[in-house]
């Protein structure tokens, strides 16, 4: 199976801009401040089988203006030998991120990257949703491909500036990310397999979400 490039995923209250096999977009403009020294993540809980016990984990850049969750199993597939359940997969995170006393932050924009190979006829879809505990604001994004396909691909969520949501200073909240991936065959040939991954040269997904900081009053 071919490899796909590493992969980027996700983005709070987003409104979605997506493009196949384009490079991820940059919104610096939107950052208020640099980010603090000392952000700490941590995962509270892991769930789904997009993402096993022991197949995720969380870094911090050194520019603290992003962070990266790290799958090593995360793809799905339907046709030929495949089992039943092999058509869908979800991952969900929950996470302790500490900042600085003075500080919050919003999740700004995120970068999808990954591979398919679908037969014509099938579909594929990459979907997630992210949110702060206790809080109503929820980010959803979808993206879809169509067969026949057999490439990388990739898709760019930016949220607007105006729409950014802040964890509130001085309370803890986790921050909770639900990512999903299906592929259907559709009129494909049922002897044939077609796939969709978040995937890597490395064999690990990499799915890194860009932080915005500000200042609290």
């Amino acid at each position: 199976m071919r490899k796909g490039i590493a992969i980027s995923a996700a983005a709070l209250a987003m409104t979605a801009t997506a493009a196949v096999a384009a490079p991820p977009a940059t919104a610096s403009a939107a950052y208020f401040t640099r980010g603090p020294n000392g952000v700490t993540i941590e995962l509270a809980t892991v769930n789904g089988s997009g993402c096993p016990l022991g197949t995720a984990a969380v870094a911090v850049s050194e520019d603290k203006e992003a962070f990266t969750v790290t799958y090593s199993n995360y793809m799905v597939q339907v046709g030929g030998n495949s089992n039943s359940t092999d058509f869908r997969k979800n991952c969900q995170l929950n996470m302790k991120v500490h900042v600085p006393q003075g500080f919050t932050y919003a999740i700004l924009s995120a970068d999808y990257r990954g591979f398919a190979s679908l037969e014509p006829g099938a579909t594929g879809l990459e979907k997630a949703s992210y949110y702060f505990q206790g809080m109503p604001q929820t980010g959803r994004a979808e993206h879809g491909l169509k067969g026949e396909y057999a490439d990388n691909w990739a898709f760019t969520d930016v949220n607007e500036v105006a729409q950014l949501v802040y964890k509130p200073c001085g309370e803890e909240r986790n921050f909770n990310i639900n990512t999903e991936l299906r592929v259907n065959k559709g009129t494909s040939d049922p002897a044939k397999v077609s796939m969709m991954a978040m995937d890597s040269t490395d064999t690990s997904i990499k799915t890194t979400y860009h932080f915005a900081w500000k200042r609290c009053p």
